[in-house]
C-alpha cells in the first residue's frame, strides 16, 4: 500500500516525465527505446520526439468493424473478438514452410486463423487468451478462415487497441522495425507529452477550416475515421507548403532591399547586336530578352528562372545579357553542369559574336582558355586566366561550378548565369557574393539568372520555385521539323535497327542512350542507391555492354563510340569531337552524362529502356535531334507492355510542348520524383501536397497576408521560430 508521501512522489514522478518529454526530446532517452530499436529508428531518420511523431502513415487498413464470428462472409475485412481455443505450428516439410493454426472462438461460433512462415506467433499467443484479430475473411476447400490476421492481446473491456479494432495507420518501414512496432512507440508518447505550441496563427487554421496541430497529432495516428485522418493530412500539408511560402516571400522582399548594379542597354545597342546574329529570334525569345533586360536595368539584383523546351534558344538569350553586361565594364560568370555544357558555350559564344574583344574565358579542370575577337583565341595555364579573371580583362568567363572555387576572383561580377540547375545553391551563392563583396569592396550583388530545358510543371513554380521569376521561350526556332517519335516493342527491334542502318548510309548519324540502373539491379550487385560510386561503375557497365553489342554484332560495319562518366577528359573531349566531326556513326552514352552538344547531323534518339525514365528526361534526350535541316527521329525501346508505361511513353507523342509534358509527368509520376526527395529536403506529406493545385493558392494567400501585416514577424515569434527551423530541415537551393 502507498502512503500519502508515497503517492504524493507518485504524482510527481507522472508530472516530472510529463514536462520532460519535448518535441526536442532525443528518442534515446525514451523509456523502452533500446539499442536495437534506436538503430533501427535512425536508419529512418528518426532521431528526436518530433521525428518519430512526424513519421506520418501513408496508408490506413480499416479494422473499425468488430464483427461476431457467426456474420462473418468470405472476403470481409473485419475484426473479431475471440478467446484461443486451441494454437499450433504445423512443419510442411515439402514447402519447407511453418504453418500456424488457431481456433478462436465467440458467442456466436468458431473460425480458424492461419499465418505462413511466423512460427512466434505459436508462442506469442497462448490458449485461453483473449484477442482481437483483423484480416481477410477466405475460404478453402469449404471451410472459413482468417488469412494471416493481425492479433492483439486484449486483457481488460475498456483497453484502447493499436493495431486491430480501427483505422489501422501503416508506416514507411525498415528491415527489423515494422508499422506494429512504430504503433508500439508512438501510442504511449502521446501521454507524457508536454504542450505543443501551435505557430500558425488561429485565424488561419480558422479560414482554412483546419485543425491544431496536437489534434491533427492524434488523429493523424490514430483516426476514428477516415475523413478525420485525411482532414489531419491536409493541415500538415498545408503547413509545408505555408513554411515553403513564407520563405519564399521572404527571400523576396530580403533580395528587394539589396543592391544590384545598374545595367542599361540601349535601343540602338540591341538591334546592333541582333542584326550581327546570323538568324532571327522568335517572338518568345524576344519577350524573354526584354524581361531580362528590363531587370538588369534596375538597382535591385535579378533572380530569374529562364525555361524553354531543348534548342529554343535560351543560350542566346542569357549571351546577349553578357555581351549588353561586359559593355557596362561588368563581368559575367556562366556555369554549365558539365565540362561539355561549358565547351558548348564557350563554342556557342565565340561563334555568334566573332568580334568580341572584351575577353571571352573557359575555365574547366584541365583547360583554360581566353577569345578576344577577330579569331585571336589562345590556351594558357589556370593560373593566368585566373588573374586576367581578377584584373577585369576577361569580360564573360565560362566553366563549371568550379568557378566559385576560392582562388577565382573577379573584378567586378555583374551577372551570374547558371544552366540546368533551377536553383544555385544559397550556400554557394552567398560565399560567391561574400568573396566578391571582401575581394573588391562593392556592396552590391550580382544578378542571377538560371536556365533550364527541363519545363516546371505550373503547381511546382508557384512553391519550389516561387522566389524566382520566370521566362518561358515556348516557340521553337523557325523551319525547325517536329521529331518523329515511336515507342518500339521488342518484337520490332530489328526494324528500328535496318532503320538506323539505313539512315547511316546517308551520313545521318545517332545517339543511343542506355538504361538507368534499376534498384533490383543495384540490390543484385550488393550496392547501395548512395554509393555514387558504384553507381557510376554499373552505368559505365551497361554502356560497355550495349556498345560491345551494337559494334560487333548489331552494326560491325558502322562506327560505334562510346562516352561515360569514368573516361578522363580529353577521351570525353576526343568522343565527342569524333563524333562532331562524323567520324562515328553511332554514339553509346549513360543516362547520367550530358551530351549537349548541338550535332545538327544527329537525327536519331535512340532510348534503350525508355521506361525507367521520367518524361522531362526523355523530352531532353529528344531534343539532342532535331536540330538540323534533316528530318529527325525519337525511338522508345521498351519491353514494357503494361498500360502505364505504354500511357507514359505515348504522352511523349501527344503533348504539344514540354510544359504540357512536364504537367503529365506530374501525374503520372509525382513530383517526388521530378525533383528527387532527397535534392529538395521536402518531407513526403509536402512533395504529395505539392499536387493539390487549391491547397498550394490557399497557402500562398495565407503566406502574402502574413508578410503584409508582419514581414518581420515580431507579432508571429513561433512561426518565426518554425520559419528558421525549416530552413535549417530543408535543403531547397
Amino acid at each position: 500500500m502507498i502512503d500519502d508521501d508515497g503517492f504524493l512522489f507518485f504524482v510527481l514522478k507522472r508530472y516530472y516525465l510529463k514536462i520532460m518529454i519535448s518535441l526536442t526530446t532525443p528518442l534515446s532517452s525514451i523509456h523502452g527505446i533500446g539499442p536495437r530499436f534506436l538503430t533501427r529508428l535512425n536508419k529512418l531518420r528518426l532521431f528526436t520526439v518530433r521525428d518519430l511523431l512526424w513519421h506520418f502513415p501513408t496508408r490506413y487498413e480499416d479494422w473499425s468493424r468488430i464483427a461476431n464470428i457467426a456474420e462473418l462472409g468470405t472476403s470481409d475485412h473485419v475484426t473479431v473478438r475471440g478467446v484461443v481455443q486451441e494454437i499450433k505450428n504445423i512443419r510442411t516439410w515439402r514447402k519447407r514452410m511453418v504453418i500456424t493454426e488457431a481456433l478462436i472462438g465467440d458467442e456466436s461460433g468458431t473460425i480458424k486463423a492461419i499465418w505462413f512462415n511466423q512460427p512466434y506467433i505459436g508462442n506469442a499467443l497462448t490458449k485461453g487468451a483473449i484477442a482481437n484479430f483483423a484480416g481477410k475473411v477466405a475460404q478453402r476447400k469449404n471451410e472459413t478462415y482468417l488469412s494471416n490476421p493481425t492479433y492483439e492481446v486484449v486483457r481488460s473491456e475498456d483497453q484502447v487497441t493499436k493495431h486491430t479494432g480501427r483505422l489501422v495507420p501503416t508506416y514507411p518501414e525498415t528491415h527489423g522495425l515494422t508499422s506494429r512496432g512504430i504503433r508500439y512507440l508512438i501510442a504511449p508518447i502521446f501521454d507524457d507529452l508536454e504542450e505543443i505550441q501551435e505557430f500558425i496563427p488561429g485565424e488561419i487554421l480558422e479560414s482554412q477550416d483546419l485543425p491544431h496541430v496536437e489534434d491533427a497529432l492524434h488523429d493523424i495516428h490514430m483516426p476514428e475515421s477516415l475523413p478525420t485522418a485525411e482532414r489531419a493530412r491536409e493541415r500538415f500539408s498545408f503547413e509545408e507548403l505555408f513554411l515553403l511560402q513564407l520563405n519564399n516571400l521572404r527571400q523576396k522582399l530580403a533580395l528587394k532591399k539589396q543592391t544590384a548594379p545598374k545595367i542599361v542597354s540601349s535601343d540602338s545597342q540591341v538591334k546592333k547586336l541582333l542584326k550581327e546574329l546570323p538568324f532571327e529570334l522568335t517572338g518568345a525569345q524576344y519577350q524573354a530578352l526584354h524581361e531580362v533586360f528590363d531587370d538588369l536595368s534596375k538597382p535591385q539584383p535579378m533572380n530569374r528562372l529562364l525555361q524553354g523546351d531543348v534548342g529554343s534558344g535560351k543560350t542566346i538569350v542569357a549571351a546577349l545579357a553578357a555581351v549588353v553586361t561586359a559593355s557596362s565594364k561588368y563581368q559575367t560568370g556562366i556555369m554549365a553542369p558539365t565540362e561539355v555544357l561549358a565547351r558548348q558555350h564557350y563554342k556557342t559564344l565565340t561563334k555568334l559574336f566573332p568580334d568580341f574583344s572584351l575577353g571571352i574565358g573557359l575555365l574547366v579542370s584541365k583547360e583554360a582558355r581566353a577569345f578576344y575577337g577577330e579569331g585571336l583565341e589562345t590556351e594558357m595555364p589556370k593560373q593566368e586566366l585566373i588573374k586576367k579573371i581578377a584584373s577585369g580583362e576577361i569580360k564573360i568567363l565560362i566553366g563549371t561550378h568550379a568557378l566559385i572555387q576560392k582562388n577565382v576572383d573577379f573584378e567586378n561580377l555583374g551577372l551570374v548565369v547558371v544552366d540546368e540547375q533551377h536553383r544555385f545553391g544559397v550556400a554557394q551563392r552567398a560565399e560567391l557574393i561574400k568573396r566578391h563583396q571582401e575581394k573588391t569592396g562593392h556592396s552590391h550583388l550580382p544578378h542571377f539568372l538560371s536556365m533550364s530545358a527541363t519545363p516546371i510543371p505550373r503547381t511546382l513554380m508557384m512553391t519550389i520555385f516561387g522566389d524566382l521569376d520566370s521566362s518561358l521561350i515556348n516557340e521553337l526556332p523557325k523551319n525547325r521539323k517536329a521529331i518523329i517519335t515511336k515507342i518500339v516493342a521488342p518484337e520490332n527491334r530489328e526494324k528500328a535497327y535496318a532503320f538506323i542502318r539505313g539512315q547511316a548510309r546517308h551520313e545521318r548519324q545517332t545517339f543511343v542512350i542506355c538504361p538507368r540502373i534499376q534498384p533490383s539491379e543495384i540490390q543484385d550487385d550488393g550496392v547501395a542507391s548512395s554509393d555514387f560510386k558504384k553507381l557510376l561503375e554499373l552505368d559505365v557497365k551497361t554502356v560497355k555492354k550495349e556498345f560491345e553489342k551494337l559494334s560487333k554484332k548489331v552494326f560491325p560495319d558502322l562506327k560505334v563510340g562510346m562516352l561515360h562518366g569514368k573516361l578522363k577528359n580529353e577521351e570525353k573531349k576526343k568522343v565527342m569531337a569524333d563524333f562532331a566531326g562524323r567520324k562515328t556513326d553511332i554514339l553509346v552514352s549513360t543516362s547520367v552524362i550530358e551530351v549537349g552538344v548541338d550535332i545538327p547531323n544527329a537525327t536519331i534518339m535512340m532510348i534503350e529502356g525508355s521506361e525507367w525514365f521520367g518524361l522531362a528526361q526523355l523530352y531532353q534526350f529528344r531534343g539532342r535531334v532535331g536540330r538540323g535541316e534533316h528530318q529527325s527521329f525519337c525511338f522508345l525501346f521498351t519491353e514494357s507492355h503494361t498500360r502505364t508505361t505504354q500511357a507514359r511513353l505515348q504522352s511523349l507523342i501527344t503533348a504539344k510542348n514540354g510544359f504540357e509534358l512536364a504537367e503529365m509527368d506530374l501525374k503520372f509520376r509525382g513530383p517526388g520524383e521530378l525533383l528527387g526527395n532527397e535534392q529538395t529536403g521536402l518531407p513526403d506529406i509536402a512533395m504529395r501536397a505539392l499536387q493539390n493545385e487549391q491547397l498550394i493558392k490557399d497557402s500562398r494567400e495565407a503566406a502574402r497576408k502574413i508578410m503584409e501585416i508582419d514581414p518581420e514577424f515580431t507579432k508571429h515569434p513561433l512561426l518565426m521560430a518554425r520559419m528558421q527551423a525549416f530552413q535549417k530541415e530543408t535543403h531547397l537551393e
